[in-house]
């Protein structure tokens, strides 16, 4: 008797976990390199804003300096792009106008699709703000567009655009996944090969694709799809084969009393001061260089390597120390436990945590703990003096 055993569940279920285990591999490199990437352009932006204060205008250097200064900040911007491709950015959700958001990314959505796709944005006048994350808006759009891309076969159309939409409970109970209220849409366009009814039931479950063997993950729109739940939002796709795919995003609307139409007035420098400030920091370069800016802007700065360091100085310093800056991710300590250590010394002490991703310490869910004072790397020294000076002014 032939006895036969249908392993077809079992093939799936390792392709699947191939699948995972590349995108962790992938994901941990990617962001690893930008996390280190950030650290030397972190250094690059602070050297050569200390720089340009010691002379004028005029100056010969001046234009270099101002050069080297802009391709800093473009660079830290493809780290942070790289770093939300991997997964591994820090988010932090802000107000936002969608329409500055997309427009900031449309040079590298181009790079991306190519020069045989035209790229089609039609922002909505007016439009509503949102609260979320910015980096994720860089992701839902990379994902969205290189499906499309993948759609068209040869010479296309993208388009995407912005608009206000508002439903009610009339209208959501006839139309199942619609959630009640005013909302802020993003929609991404092709005309390429569009989906069958087979292809849209499935269409967000992970690991799902229509692509050929290592042409695709099945991670992409599942991962649009997590972005837009973990923001309160629902998505909606139109698809017909030959007819192209129209993906809907929703977000919710955010109120607020600001006049989001009005141009934002350029942020003026704030102050600095004579406080005293523990900063903690692995990176050498790093940790000389954020102790200079301070420095220079009249704070007194007790500088560690290591968090035993750190906690040696908290022990010794004779008088008070108003703010702990740290790095999230060392050596022997995480910046969290560090926080702890160093409050139980100084219960008044401010926290800053600072780091090019959290790694899942102060973390929670993805998104920062509410009230954890947090700035990016690489910083400016605008941003830091401003954020510093926030974190020290904020009442308990």
């Amino acid at each position: 008797m032939q006895i036969a055993t249908d392993i077809t569940d079992l093939k799936k279920m390792e392709t699947q976990l191939n699948q995972a285990q590349k995108m962790e591999s992938v994901g941990r490199l990617a962001g690893g390199v930008a996390h280190d990437f950030n650290n030397m352009l972190g250094v690059i932006l602070g050297h050569t804003e200390l720089a340009l204060l010691r002379i004028d205008d005029k100056h010969k250097l001046c234009s270099d300096l101002k050069e080297i200064q802009k391709a800093a900040k473009r660079s830290a911007d493809i780290t942070k792009q790289l770093l939300a491709f991997a997964r591994k950015q820090t988010i932090s959700p802000k107000q936002l106008n969608l329409n500055d958001t997309v427009e900031s990314m449309l040079n590298m959505l181009r790079r991306l699709i190519g020069e045989d796709i035209d790229l089609v944005w039609q922002p909505a006048t007016l439009l509503w703000p949102v609260k979320m994350d910015a980096s994720q808006i860089d992701q839902i759009l990379a994902n969205l567009c290189i499906n499309a891309k993948d759609a068209i076969d040869g010479v296309g159309k993208l388009t995407i655009e912005t608009g206000r939409k508002s439903f009610d409970e009339e209208y959501c109970s006839e139309h199942p996944g619609f959630i009640p209220g005013d909302f802020v849409l993003l929609a991404v366009s092709d005309n390429g090969c569009g989906m069958d009814k087979d292809t849209l039931d499935n269409l967000f479950e992970p690991f799902f694709t229509t692509k050929a063997v290592g042409k695709g993950t099945g991670l992409g729109l599942a991962t649009v799809y997590g972005i837009v739940k973990q923001n309160k939002g629902f998505i909606n796709v139109y698809s017909e084969p030959g007819q192209g795919s129209t993906f809907k995003i929703y977000l919710p609307r955010i109120f607020t009393d600001e006049d989001t139409d009005k141009a934002v007035p350029e942020k003026k420098a704030a102050a600095g001061g004579t406080e005293t400030i523990l900063l903690v920091e692995d990176e050498p370069t790093i940790l000389r260089m954020t102790r200079m800016m301070l420095e220079r802007i009249g704070y007194s700065v007790l500088s560690a390597a290591t968090p035993g360091e750190a906690i040696d100085l908290a022990k010794t310093h004779a008088d008070e120390i108003h703010l702990l800056m740290t790095d999230v991710v060392m050596p022997e300590m995480n910046g969290r436990d560090l926080s702890r250590q160093i409050t139980d010394l100084y219960p008044d002490i401010r926290l800053l945590f600072m780091s090019g991703y959290t790694a899942n310490v102060i973390a929670h869910q993805g998104v920062l703990d509410e009230g954890v004072a947090f700035i990016q790397k690489p910083f400016s020294m605008a941003d830091m003096t401003e954020k510093v000076r926030e974190v020290l002014d904020k009442s308990c």
